[in-house]
């Protein structure tokens, strides 16, 4: 059964399944072992029960390669949640690869059971800057208010990718309490992190954020020096500006 499972899979994906078969030969085996094929989607017939497909879905978690656990999250946890049990959810989420960890909560976005949002918050805490980031940006993905206390918890983050994440998408939408952090993020030691800051400052905090530039003007870093110069030159020259440079000159 798992083979068939397999073919199917093979069929649907073409060159991609092929490519993943052929990468499983160096270790001296031509049999594919990823997981189950969308077969309904392609047309194939689906003669296997929910518990044959679980049983395997359990195989294949269980794989030494991290490659056939990301494939069966990809088919099993995205078409069956919310049925999938949760000891199997809590299973894929204590993964030992980052990869697959990561995998299963951008998973999990797509849906909005009452368990997703406490998991992304419990994921900020994790070990791997990749699930840390892909838990923030499902929390702003998911559109629940982000109480601002969690945010400030990444503030002092290990990796500079997870503050650089917080400052951008600080600028996809306002937060309450957002201000204070991006300012604090906008005198981060790392300049790639003080740029994204800077940036959402200007997006959502517009009339707080020149103050903010023009102290970037004598900045350590010399191409944050020239962002926030070209920025405010920007600024000056957009036509909301000189209409109040021009009544200030009238009165």
């Amino acid at each position: 059964m798992a083979d068939r499972f397999r073919f199917a899979y093979l069929k649907s994906t073409g060159s991609e399944g092929y490519d993943l078969a052929e990468s499983f030969s160096s270790r001296g085996s031509r049999k594919m072992t990823s997981s189950f094929s969308p077969v309904e989607e392609h047309g194939l017939p689906n003669t296997f029960s929910s518990e044959a497909i679980l049983k395997q879905a359990k195989a294949d978690l269980k794989n030494p390669d991290s490659k056939v656990r990301i494939l069966a999250i990809k088919y099993y946890l995205e078409k069956t949640y919310p049925s999938i049990p949760l000891s199997v959810l809590q299973e894929i989420l204590s993964d030992p690869d980052p990869g697959v960890r990561a995998e299963a909560l951008q998973s999990l976005i797509k849906f909005r059971g009452s368990i997703v949002f406490p998991l992304l918050r419990k994921y900020l805490k994790d070990s791997d800057p990749r699930v840390r980031i892909t838990a923030l940006r499902g929390m702003f993905q998911y559109g629940e208010k982000i109480d601002p206390d969690i945010l400030l918890q990444c503030l002092s983050d290990e990796s500079t990718r997870v503050r650089r994440k917080v400052a951008t998408l600080l600028g996809w939408t306002q937060i309450d309490g957002a201000l204070p952090i991006l300012v604090e993020l906008s005198r981060d030691d790392d300049p790639k992190v003080r740029r994204a800051a800077l940036f959402s400052l200007t997006t959502v905090y517009p009339n707080e954020s020149e103050d903010r530039l023009i102290g970037a003007l004598t900045d350590s870093d010399e191409g944050l020096r020239e962002w926030a110069k070209m920025t405010l030159e920007k600024i000056a020259a957009s036509p909301l500006k000189r209409k109040k440079a021009s009544l200030l000159k009238r009165d």
